[in-house]
């Protein structure tokens, strides 16, 4: 087992955009998406999905990218704000706008940082990324003029003017740099919230755009024309005591100088909707617009033309991004958590992805480790690349919320176990459900167990018996049901032998079952507190159970002994919740874990529970290894272990206090719910989610774990690049002389040399420089000591290297020469060779894929030949054989 501190957050699935602004970086080929407290990059080209490492406060309300790509920052619902190195995901520098931001936005040469400030407009000089200041954030200028909180900012391209639009129905235009005799324009007319205004390519026309749908051209005045009548009436600029005092800078004053005046007013004529998002491409005139009842459309102007309308979802979107090119759109939808990428010229999705509507609530690896299939509270399963961390399928035949799901051993197939009282059995090569297993009286299950050559599936629940039913898989006919239980079936599990079956029970008992055997004694064993979870060892020896009471407990399921106590109540301990009247320290509830997993070797055992930490624990000694923090965001319940006496009132604390009556739009101020419709006490006005884990589990490669928690599906892998783990080391291994070893061709002395100093990056280039014709003589001398390290280290560049051939010569030669060692001693290296066997399962696809690709493109090419040679009276037909 790697070491416990190797471990690091590495993406977050199951969740791709929740509130706030999406948008595309500078090559236009990947997009960000707010999710959570956290950001996530979805890479559009390499269809790959990363999530930053950073964590906000709060929820992210904004975020910004610079237009060289190298500075993000990103901005909670409270204004905190977070300054970030894009490419190497670290924190650079905090700020507090102390206020929310409506709108944050960079100038195009990227110098400067525009945000909103309540109904002022703050300019601040852009950080470097590269020096380490004490004070970063200069603040160049503060404007003022609007009456109401401003809601969007646009720069010019040429980074010396910007337009601003407010509540207050009105645009302005405003300088970065003060000129002479200026003040600033206001561009009114408007009847409700102006949400945008935009340059036209050649900064001739302004386009603004208001809620109610309206699209108001402006551009310049013809001599002799009527005079503005807010041109008069503006404010002048307030300006901040470090403000530039002299002249605009920029060559060009004509946007200022310009008289402006409506040339044209345009509507879009959508009955019962409102204008929620926006955005303008500028090089095609094309404006984009999301409207509350989830359809989007696309004008072309200034003639107003529309190209084209679509809906896309069932909410309104939020939030609306286009790429440079203006070729593909991105839309989020908050409400549903959707993330769309749309290619409006061929009119079809390039990316089209929702998590899970409620919460998440189990989940499962697939044998290969390259799937992860979820359940949710809203009735579907889903199944997630965990290389990509794309969704690629749902299946949503449950009723009711799913409370299981289990991968078969062999084949592709996954069964899940829902609180709708049915079984059902999937296909993932046709994408189906095939077997419905279903039982005499209703029963909601919450448990499920598969045997090990996929033949049976078990599922256990709440019904009047409290019974296990076992099903076969082959006829979906009910075969056996197991009594026993007084309480209701928390967990059940097959041993990896496939011998035995184990259950848990409310009723504060585990019990062994020979479901193959003729025996139908079964013998329970007893314990202190409810069982709330089990999980098998993987070598079918043991077992570890957790119980109401908080404890962990190792049971030799051989001779029946408990071998080891874990007392976990203070270790799996949250925070405090907003309505709690009591300390977390003195709080009971919630102190168990409700989910087990051991890691692919057996050494250690994670442990999940209703609060904010998952925990690793020695299997062997019961020693807390490390506890994980799966999350800091505040916006969620449970996350602080003391609470701010200041934000509680005589109504009670102000998170729990209703206040969608506040909501600018009439229909976010109505409350739609229904009782029962939503998770939480009904009796409180408001529900704040909380900070929980639902479900962990390992990866049989043994390099990552999952968690379902509350956040979404949250991936953690080990962080080979950062441990550095040197073994048998003396002073003369130093890079320098296993470079100097290199160059005189000594290549397996080097190889073992790079081995025992342990840097990867070493390693790989040693790796690389070994001559193919020399790798099958290396590895016959290469000490057995090292044949396993060097096939993890394969199997780990299988994920990213390009060089194919070469790791199938070396897999080939290292099993040749060390077969007979690694085959004696597969248990110990089971977690290395499932490593390998996805690696090579995705080289398969891969070649796969694309003789596929070819073969299609050379018959495209022959039928096209072909085609041609009929038209200019050659032979009728051509026959190829591909």
């Amino acid at each position: 087992m790697p070491a416990a501190s190797s471990f690091r957050f590495s993406n977050l699935c199951g969740t791709v955009y929740r509130q706030g602004n999406v948008l595309f970086t500078p090559d236009g080929n990947s997009v960000i998406s707010p999710v959570g407290n956290r950001v996530s990059v979805f890479d559009l080209v390499n269809n790959k999905s990363r999530t930053l490492s950073f964590e906000n406060r709060k929820n992210v309300a904004r975020v910004a990218l610079s237009p060289d790509a190298t500075v993000l920052i990103s901005i909670d619902e409270d204004g905190r704000a977070l300054l970030v190195n894009f490419k190497r995901s670290t924190v650079l520098h905090h700020f507090n706008f102390k206020k929310p931001v409506r709108d944050v936005k960079f100038s195009p040469d990227g110098k400067f940082i525009a945000a909103t400030h309540g109904s002022q407009i703050q300019v601040w000089q852009t950080p470097s990324h590269l020096a380490r200041e004490f004070a970063p954030f200069n603040l160049h200028r503060v404007y003022t003029g609007h009456y109401d909180d401003v809601l969007s900012i646009t720069w010019s391209a040429c980074s010396q003017f910007f337009l601003t639009t407010s509540k207050d129905m009105t645009g302005r235009l405003y300088t970065l740099y003060p000129v002479e005799g200026y003040r600033p324009k206001t561009f009114s007319g408007h009847r409700d919230a102006v949400l945008n205004a935009y340059f036209s390519a050649d900064h001739k026309t302004i386009y603004t755009v208001s809620r109610d749908g309206a699209v108001f051209t402006w551009g310049a005045k013809e001599e002799g024309g009527e005079d503005s009548d807010d041109d008069d009436e503006t404010l002048p600029l307030g300006i901040a005591a470090n403000a530039h005092a002299s002249s605009s800078t920029g060559p060009d004053n004509t946007i200022p100088n310009t008289r402006w005046g409506i040339k044209q007013r345009n509507y879009f004529l959508q009955p019962g909707t409102k204008v929620v998002s926006t955005t303008f491409h500028a090089a095609s005139s094309l404006l984009i617009v999301g409207f509350s009842n989830g359809v989007f459309g696309l004008w072309e102007m200034p003639s107003f033309t529309n190209v084209h309308t679509l809906s896309v979802s069932q909410e309104k979107i939020t939030s609306v991004a286009v790429n440079p090119t203006g070729e593909w759109l991105a839309f989020g939808a908050s409400k549903l958590g959707q993330l769309l990428v749309w290619e409006w010229q061929s009119e079809s999705y390039v990316l089209k992805q929702q998590g899970h509507y409620f919460d998440m609530n189990t989940l499962s690896y697939s044998p290969d480790g390259q799937q992860i299939a979820t359940g949710g509270d809203d009735g579907k399963v889903k199944i997630w690349n965990a290389a990509s961390g794309f969704c690629f399928v749902t299946f949503s035949e449950h009723s009711s919320a799913v409370a299981a799901v289990e991968f078969a051993k062999q084949g592709q197939v996954i069964f899940s176990a829902s609180l709708d009282g049915t079984v059902r059995a999937f296909d993932l090569v046709r994408y189906r459900n095939f077997r419905t297993f279903t039982t005499p009286s209703p029963v909601q299950f919450n448990s499920l167990a598969v045997d090990p050559s996929g033949e049976l599936v078990c599922a256990g629940g709440t019904g009047d018996g409290f019974e296990i039913y076992l099903w076969s898989t082959q006829t979906g006919k009910l075969i056996d049901v197991l009594v026993g239980h007084e309480g209701p079936i928390s967990a059940l599990a097959f041993s990896p032998l496939g011998d035995r079956l184990v259950s848990a029970s409310w009723d504060k008992t585990i019990r062994v079952w020979d479901v193959y055997g003729r025996s139908t004694a079964v013998e329970p064993f007893r314990l202190n507190a409810d069982a709330l979870a089990l999980a098998f060892r993987p070598d079918g020896q043991e077992i570890v159970v957790s119980t109401l009471d908080g404890q962990i407990i190792f049971w030799d399921l051989r001779n029946a002994l408990q071998r080891t106590l874990i007392e976990g109540r203070k270790d799996v301990a949250g925070g405090r919740k907003a309505e709690d009247r009591m300390t977390a320290a003195n709080n009971s509830s919630g102190k168990s874990f409700n989910s087990l997993s051991y890691t692919a070797d057996g050494s250690c055992v994670l442990a999940g529970g209703n609060s904010k930490h998952v925990c690793l624990y020695d299997a062997r000694d019961g020693v807390l290894l490390r506890r994980f923090e799966i999350s800091q965001n505040l916006s969620l319940d449970g996350t602080q272990e003391f609470l701010d006496s200041r934000k509680l009132t005589e109504a009670g604390p102000m998170e729990l206090i209703d206040d969608r009556g506040d909501e600018s739009d009439l229909e976010d101020r109505i409350d739609r719910t229904l009782p029962g419709a939503r998770a939480g006490d009904m009796s409180k006005r408001k529900y704040r989610p909380e900070a929980r884990t639902k479900c962990v589990r390992f990866s049989p490669t043994g390099r990552s774990w999952a968690a379902a928690s509350t956040e979404g599906l949250l991936v953690y892998s080990l962080d080979d690049a950062i441990a550095f783990d040197p073994f048998d080391l003396d002073l003369d291994i130093t890079p320098e002389t296993i470079t100097a070893t290199l160059a005189e061709r000594h290549y397996l002395k080097a190889l073992v040399m790079s081995f025992r100093l342990n840097e990867q990056p070493l390693i790989r280039s040693v790796y690389e420089a070994v001559p193919p014709r020399d790798v099958k003589l290396l590895t016959r001398q290469l000490p057995v000591t090292y044949a396993e390290q060097l096939l993890g280290f394969i199997a780990k560049q299988m994920e990213s290297s390009p060089h194919v051939e070469f790791h199938l010569v070396w897999v080939s030669a290292l099993f040749g020469a060390h077969g007979r060692h690694l085959r004696e001693r597969s248990g110990d290296h089971a977690a290395t060779f499932r490593a390998l066997q996805k690696g090579l399962t995705d080289f398969q696809e891969n070649i796969v894929r694309l003789c596929d690709d070819n073969t299609f493109t050379l018959r495209y090419y022959i039928d096209e030949l072909a085609r041609k040679e009929v038209e200019e009276g050659g032979p009728a037909s051509m026959a190829v054989d591909l």
